[in-house]
């Protein structure tokens, strides 16, 4: 700017007048058109950053909407199936596999099963869409008949025997198919130990997406409902982190890393912001952000009202996640911005 000039006072109307001003910089040449303002964007989503949830039940024909996730559904294989074709058709290239089985037990046999959901809809998936990236969700909380993410004793989850059964459901989706083994549980040393039996068992070649900093947020209501996860007494506070601690959080991803993470993940994304640029500055690796139930719910309900222009406020959303250092998102809005990014203009 030039120097600055104090405002004189105008005798005839006996009011100050500012002097005129003009700017050394003009900021808002680049912002004069539509084009000039696409050709020196700074951050661009790619459908190949965004990966579409599925929660899978038993039976056939079952497609039951989830009621606080408009467009989001329960559904069998065979309809899975059919969405995950309208998903490829869109140009999406990963799908992240919830399941919910018939029965849950103490030990989460459910979860290791050769036949289990998640393994039985990642060959289908495999078999139909060959070159689709299957991302299998590691944990123990939608097959445990108490809800928690672990082994439980005296109203206690126990870390070092859960890793057993993490390890060992790890290795039956990698033998299913799955391309990526994304464990969620948040137990310390799982990371390791999943990477250890996966390597025992000929799938040394198969990557870890490892939810490194998932923090115990109240957003996660909605997919609690669509998993049928919530925990039967207390809740999850002793094992996902606590949201005032952004320090922990790096230390979380610093450890998965150590034990053989090959993507770290923030989980949820929007008020993680920090977190997820401070991961982008400590480490190469790629960083994965998950969207979660509650920030695509409070969208949806937003839009219902007429209060927000939906397609502009979840662009503007995902584009400040992948500009806050986020190579890759997991949202249930995937579908709809795979849309969205093929309209012209």
């Amino acid at each position: 700017m030039k120097e600055t000039v104090a405002a004189e006072l105008d005798k005839t109307s006996n009011k100050y007048v500012l002097p005129r001003v003009t700017p050394d910089m003009r900021m808002r040449r680049l912002r004069s058109k539509a084009p000039l303002r696409a050709m020196v964007r700074e951050t661009h989503l790619r459908l190949e950053q965004l990966i579409y949830p599925f929660f899978i039940v038993e039976g056939k024909g079952i497609k039951t909407p989830i009621k606080s996730m408009p467009g989001i559904h329960q559904q069998s294989i065979d309809e899975m199936l059919k969405e995950a074709e309208e998903a490829v058709n869109l140009g999406l290239s990963a799908v992240l596999l919830f399941g919910i089985p018939s029965s849950k037990d103490s030990q989460a046999s459910g979860a290791w099963s050769d036949d289990g959901i998640v393994q039985r809809a990642t060959r289908e998936l495999k078999k139909r869409f060959p070159d689709l990236m299957v991302i299998a969700d590691t944990c123990l909380c939608e097959y445990m008949d108490h809800g928690h993410c672990g082994l439980v004793h005296d109203g206690k989850v126990l870390n070092d025997p859960s890793l057993e059964i993490l390890a060992r459901s790890a290795v039956s989706q990698a033998a299913a198919g799955a391309d990526i083994i994304a464990p969620s549980d948040m137990m310390d040393g799982r990371i390791a130990a999943i990477r250890a039996a996966l390597d025992a068992n000929g799938f040394e070649n198969i990557p870890i997406m490892a939810y490194s900093a998932k923090f115990s947020s109240a957003l996660y209501g909605p997919f609690r409902e669509a998993a049928e996860s919530a925990p039967q007494f207390g809740d999850r506070k002793s094992y996902q982190m606590d949201p005032a601690n952004g320090r922990e959080a790096l230390r979380e991803v610093e450890l998965d890393i150590q034990e053989g993470a090959d993507i770290v993940m923030i989980k949820p994304a929007l008020p993680y912001l920090d977190v997820i640029s401070q991961t982008r500055n400590l480490t190469k690796l790629p960083i994965a952000a998950y969207n979660v139930s509650g920030e695509y719910s409070m969208v949806k309900a937003a839009a219902a009202n007429g209060w927000i222009d939906e397609q502009k406020v979840v662009m503007e959303c995902l584009t400040g996640i992948v500009r806050a250092g986020a190579d890759l998102v997991i949202t249930y809005h995937a579908k709809d911005v795979a849309q969205w990014l093929k309209q012209p203009g």
